[in-house]
């Protein structure tokens, strides 16, 4: 199992898009991935947990929490072999293991949460709770985004990841995240 957590080297630099759900994470994401002419890693969970919802009628559970991890770093080491520029992540371990913490279990699997701080990244976007909310099949607590940000933003400034605030409408949001990712590029050359 911890093979399948472990991040593979690759060549690219690679931006993760975090924080709580609907807040524009996957259309940003998309938004980078074609701004760069690259790839974009999806979020794993929401295949997953749609495939449960539409099966069993059920949410996610402490139980999925590991083959979610996994099927996303799958996802990611696949898909970081195809750019050599910047691979765009819709999410990480990281973000697993505060979801475990927060809205499920109150803790997290301990090979879980040792990926999530092993595997690295060259910066993160923290995606601000100033986005609509939109409902759906998976997304429940609208009432808890103050509370889910500031458990992603803590985990940022705990693990001392690189991230940038990001707030304001699509263009904003796009703009300030090609210029950080650009100064990237630029120091890669």
């Amino acid at each position: 199992m911890e093979e399948k957590l472990r991040q593979q080297p690759s060549n690219c630099i690679k931006i993760v898009l975090f924080g709580p759900e609907s807040t524009g994470k996957t259309t940003l994401s998309n938004h980078l991935a074609r701004h760069y002419n690259s790839v974009w890693v999806p979020e794993y969970a929401r295949e997953y947990l749609q495939n449960k919802w539409n099966e069993e009628r059920k949410t996610c559970e402490p139980k999925d929490l590991l083959p979610i991890a996994e099927g996303q770093m799958f996802l990611e080491n696949k898909l970081s072999k195809k750019t050599d520029t910047v691979l765009i992540c819709d999410t990480d371990l990281l973000e697993t293991k505060v979801y475990s913490e927060t809205y499920y279990i109150g803790s997290c699997d301990p090979i879980l949460e040792k990926y999530a701080l092993e595997n690295t990244y060259d910066l993160y976007f923290l995606t601000y709770i100033d986005t609509p909310w939109e409902a759906d099949d998976l997304r429940d607590k609208p009432d808890e985004r103050e509370l889910m940000f500031k458990a992603f933003e803590d985990a940022l400034i705990k693990y001392n990841r690189p991230y940038i605030l990001l707030k304001g409408g699509k263009k904003e949001r796009l703009e300030l995240a090609v210029k950080h990712i650009d100064k990237l590029l630029k120091n890669k050359k």
